[in-house]
């Protein structure tokens, strides 16, 4: 940061949850939640609607009080930090300000209450690329642009950690190709990003790491590829032939799973493509698809979630 503003950066940047719960009255939203996050990372934190999602990172940042366990940042609690902003940057919801009032003062407001140079609103308005609209008004900002200038506004103490709950809502296709580019590109430099989404595809195109919970609990962590190298026995292959009763019938008597989809198209599992092929030609079936399909993202999230929205 410019004019020797930033404070020396809070240990490594490394997020740990460790052991939290949160009761409330009768939910426990979040039950003996375990999991960090690295330097260096973009981590998705993924969980379907009342997972907790919201809820933990709002304990990590301390707008929340656990009921057990802790959550802290680079070594200590967001709350003992003695210049939070400069340290972790945190976007929670779509950024309000002052309907009358216009970008660019939002963010010199922001700033000025932490310590922070004025010029540092016009730099972050420039980084997010919103500096054609610093001066609109508010009022007149579309959802994507909110969503830009919260971000902005957690950038001005250039943190050396971001913290963002559906940073790509109300984005537009070329929004959401901006956002991933800056968030790879501040992971690149050493920075813990730490970002929830409904996106799944997105999150497989971001996302060096994920975290999926589920009920309140953590379901999966690891890297994106190692997640989905984990359900290859749920791997696929396409098959499309006019013979698809009888090539169904051999691949069932070599040990293959096979559904039949409402085309008609034939759903092997339990088998590489060159036996599918094997099986094929012993039974002289003529192919008009062979395609393997490995899991993504989604399709991993839906199987490893089904059934666990929330705990009651």
């Amino acid at each position: 940061m410019p004019d020797g503003q930033r404070s020396p950066t809070t240990g490594s940047g490394q997020i740990v949850v460790s052991g939290l719960t949160k009761q409330y009255k009768n939910v426990r939203a979040v039950n003996d939640l375990s999991f960090t996050v690295e330097p260096g990372r973009v981590t998705g934190f993924l969980g379907p609607n009342g997972a907790g999602k919201t809820t933990t990172l709002r304990m990590l940042l301390n707008l929340v009080t656990p009921t057990s366990g802790s959550a802290t940042i680079g070594g200590q609690r967001y709350s003992d930090l003695t210049h939070p902003l400069r340290h972790v940057g945190a976007v929670l919801e779509a950024s309000s300000a002052h309907k009358g009032r216009t970008g660019v003062n939002h963010l010199r407001v922001i700033a000025a209450a932490a310590g922070l140079p004025k010029h540092r609103a016009d730099e972050v308005l420039e980084l997010v690329g919103l500096t054609p609209a610093a001066k609109r008004k508010f009022k007149g900002y579309s959802l994507g642009m909110k969503q830009r200038l919260g971000i902005a506004a957690a950038m001005l103490g250039d943190p050396r950690v971001l913290v963002l709950d559906e940073p790509a809502n109300g984005l537009d296709p070329e929004g959401i190709r901006w956002m991933r580019g800056f968030l790879k590109a501040l992971a690149t430099e050493g920075r813990t990003v730490l970002v929830s989404s409904h996106l799944l595809s997105e999150m497989q195109l971001l996302a060096d790491d994920v975290v999926i919970i589920a009920a309140g609990q953590l379901v999966r962590q690891g890297p994106v590829q190692q997640v989905l190298g984990a359900m290859t026995q749920g791997a696929r292959i396409r098959v499309r032939t006019p013979q698809a009763e009888q090539l169904g019938k051999t691949l069932r008597e070599q040990g293959a799973t096979v559904d039949v989809d409402e085309q008609g198209v034939l759903l092997v599992s339990g088998l590489e493509p060159p036996a599918v092929g094997q099986a094929a030609l012993a039974v002289q079936a003529e192919l008009h698809e062979m395609t393997p399909e490995r899991p993504d993202l989604e399709r991993v999230f839906l199987e490893l979630t089904a059934g666990k929205a929330g705990i009651r």
